[in-house]
């Protein structure tokens, strides 16, 4: 009864508060911690995005709601004012305004951090307030583990709804390949448990359709096994031209031979004018704790610097991937996805793409504070497979072909222009995506569907553009349902099917 007088007594509140501002009416509430301007907590969590051009945007107020029905109150609220809004879970897209916001209310999922896993069955309710080292640590002994990301500061909510690619994904699929329910909160600020037997539409709607449906205040996962695995990086220091040569077609042979699932591999080039990086950064990874005899011999034959590779729990490995952060700078990270080249081709392809790459990158190597950053990750046919088993998602990938998932980055101090910046971004992703459509058109690339990486995406890039048609039309469709007057769609930052 004390219940639901005090719901009762919230909606009177909120009522009388129609046209308050959002900050206003949360904190007249008294029920949830809203932190201004002023505030120590404030700061510190504007501290926490990734690209400091979005930690330059200044919300009205930060909002940290502890559970559903805390953010229905919110969602109620923002609906009666104009405000712009954001939600943020761990701020690792650099994206301006979309997990940012400036002069409206932020929505910090902080504070929606339980990860609580069932031992007998894996099942792990996870809230978008943890970050993936966290998850990690959190289910350290269980026997299980989330199939989350590569950094452990990444944040889950975006991760998840933005598909996910894990160490794992050979093995299962994407992250979101791993959710059975969605705690959702919906434009007009009902709560509901979305499951593929419940709404098969909108389920299949969060699975790479971003921030257009709702908020997610919990995840209800799969958890995989999971004892020590073995993986950390190899370092070399000094880049040549054959070595790029070398490690780029040792890259394009694994997406295509390796037939282990618990193998996995990122190659990623790395230059600036701090230093005079340019060097090449692997990480590697086995889920066991020895990969098979071999298995990685292409990249660690060849003369390196540094080895950290070891047997480790895998909550170590996460704490210890955060090193590739780049602090108190800004950043921005784009895509594209490739068919792998033949065997015959591989040379012109990789090589050319990474030539591109390179002459791109040499107009801004006097931006102060630059690191450039290209990150090749196999994509091959046994993460689609597994998507499709475990699905369904909008990423709908076919295992008619092996690909490979392109992140490029630009991290630079904040006296550079940002459009100036953005326009390179755009210069790089786009010398890769028509290259890639020249050679598909003369034969020397199959013809195969290309979607975008959404976790990965840069703001101008077309990620519905690139989905299947049917996706996108789904997506659409399963918006006007859930948000027919368009709160999401309108009033925070993201793409729109």
């Amino acid at each position: 009864m004390l219940f639901l007088r005090a719901v009762a007594a919230s909606a009177i509140l909120l009522a009388s508060l129609a046209y308050a501002d959002t900050c206003s009416t949360i904190e007249a509430l008294g029920t949830i911690e809203v932190s201004r301007p002023v505030d120590v907590h404030y700061t510190v969590e504007q501290t926490e995005y990734w690209s400091i051009s979005c930690s330059a945007l200044l919300p009205s107020c930060i909002l940290y709601p502890k559970n559903a029905a805390e953010v229905a109150l919110i969602v109620k609220s923002l609906g009666n004012t104009t405000e712009t809004f954001a939600v943020k879970s761990g701020g690792h897209n650099p994206n301006n305004y979309f997990s940012s916001v400036d002069g409206g209310p932020l929505i910090s999922t902080e504070k929606m951090d339980q990860a609580i896993i069932d031992t007998a069955t894996g099942i792990v309710d996870v809230g978008p307030g943890n970050r993936l080292d966290g998850i990690a640590a959190k289910l350290q002994g269980s026997g299980w583990t989330f199939v989350g990301g590569r950094i452990g500061n990444t944040g889950v909510g975006g991760l998840v709804l933005g598909g996910g690619l894990s160490y794992f994904s050979a093995q299962v699929g994407w992250a979101a390949s791993m959710v059975q329910k969605y705690e959702i909160v919906f434009a007009n600020g009902t709560v509901a448990n979305v499951t593929r037997d419940s709404n098969i539409d909108l389920f299949k709607s969060l699975k790479g359709g971003g921030n257009n449906f709702g908020i997610i205040t919990n995840y209800h996962l799969q958890a995989i096994k999971n004892g020590d695995v073995w993986g950390g990086n190899l370092v070399f220091a000094v880049r040549t031209p054959s070595l790029d040569s070398s490690l780029l077609g040792a890259v394009r042979d694994f997406a295509e031979y390796n037939t282990d699932p618990k193998a996995a591999v990122i190659v990623t080039g790395e230059r600036g004018n701090v230093d005079l990086i340019d060097s090449w950064i692997l990480f590697l990874f086995y889920d066991g704790a020895t990969p098979p005899a071999g298995i990685f011999t292409n990249f660690t034959s060849l003369p390196h610097t540094l080895d950290t590779t070891r047997t480790r729990t895998y909550a170590d490995l996460m704490a210890d991937s955060n090193w590739v952060i780049v602090k108190a700078e800004v950043v921005d990270i784009a895509t594209e996805t490739i068919p792998l080249p033949s065997a015959a081709n591989k040379q012109t392809v990789m090589d050319g793409l990474h030539a591109h790459w390179r002459n791109v990158s040499d107009t801004v190597l006097a931006v102060p504070g630059i690191v450039a950053s290209i990150a090749w990750q196999p994509f091959p046919k046994a993460i689609a497979r597994q998507a499709k088993a475990n699905g369904p998602d909008l990423i709908d990938a076919d295992d008619s072909v092996d690909r490979i998932i392109i992140e490029m980055n630009y991290s630079f101090l904040p006296v550079t222009p940002y459009d100036t910046m953005a326009d390179v971004a755009e210069a790089t992703y786009s010398g890769v995506r028509n290259r890639v459509v020249a050679w598909q058109a003369d034969g020397t690339l199959p013809d195969a569907y290309l979607p975008l990486f959404m976790n990965y995406g840069f703001y101008r890039q077309d990620y519905w553009g690139r989905l299947r048609p049917e996706s996108r039309a789904l997506a659409k469709r399963v918006q006007q349902e859930v948000d027919p007057q368009g709160l999401f769609r309108t009033r925070t930052g993201g793409w729109r099917p």
